[in-house]
């Protein structure tokens, strides 16, 4: 599932295209009745965690979750056909870009809207963020901090990539838990420095001096130190820690 650098990434680069612009709105496969966006003026794409919002002149926005398959396509030609399987297209005379096999694409009111805000935790990569909430968030958590951070009502955006790097840049063994403020705000600090780098460069960045390597992640042996990487179950996915650089506190 894309992460929330890739989906930040994602919302700039539409907003570019097609922000400001009335946009020629489709859905291809049938699923999605796009007519009322068509033709209308798009304000603004905006992302919210793992969430993209379409915001539109008097009609509701669209809501998008790529979810585990979905993806994007872009087309220097709007001209260019849509595969099959495209659940919505919206173009201009410039570009057009497809969505294939999201979890969702749906109509949001705005009460569903600020719904769909107040179901969500601090993003660390917005600007109405903040430290003091993302902190008081997390060390409320009565579970490990690594069941936390992939917590969308905790902290939004976080997935099982950013969990393993971040929590190895910060010295936090998954099972932590009982965080003080201080280190919460570090954890938090973190996540705000190196998921920028991630949007920037469309992957995750843990290593700017080598940003194609992880620490952690998907890998046998601690990047740093060389121990053997350590893995377990945790709130669902692949929790992956160096037992060296992050101790567990017992």
């Amino acid at each position: 599932m894309p992460e929330g650098h890739l989906i930040h990434r994602h919302a700039a680069e539409q907003h570019a295209d097609l922000a400001g612009r009335e946009v020629r709105a489709a859905g291809p496969q049938g699923r999605f009745d796009a007519r009322p966006w068509d033709g209308r003026a798009l304000t603004g794409v905006e992302a919210v965690g793992k969430h993209l919002l379409y915001h539109f002149d008097d009609v509701p926005a669209v809501h998008v979750h790529l979810g585990m398959r979905g993806i994007f396509l872009r087309y220097d030609d709007p001209g260019t056909p849509p595969k099959p399987g495209t659940r919505l297209r919206l173009a201009t005379p410039e570009v057009a870009y497809d969505l294939i096999a999201p979890s969702r694409c749906e109509a949001l009111s705005r009460a569903e809207v600020a719904g769909l805000r107040d179901s969500l935790g601090p993003d660390p990569l917005r600007h109405d963020a903040c430290q003091d909430e993302a902190a008081a968030r997390l060390t409320a958590f009565r579970g490990p901090v690594g069941a936390a951070v992939l917590d969308q009502r905790i902290w939004s955006g976080i997935g099982n990539a950013w969990r393993a790097e971040l929590l190895f840049l910060t010295g936090l063994h998954p099972n932590a838990r009982d965080l003080s403020r201080d280190t919460a705000g570090r954890l938090w600090d973190t996540a705000v420095t190196y998921l920028a780098l991630g949007r920037d460069a469309g992957q995750v960045v843990s290593d700017p001096d080598a940003p194609d390597e992880r620490w952690v992640y998907r890998r046998d042996h601690c990047r740093r130190c060389g121990a053997p990487v350590l893995t377990w179950q945790l709130a669902g996915r692949t929790a992956y820690c160096c037992g060296m650089d992050q101790p567990e506190q017992r």
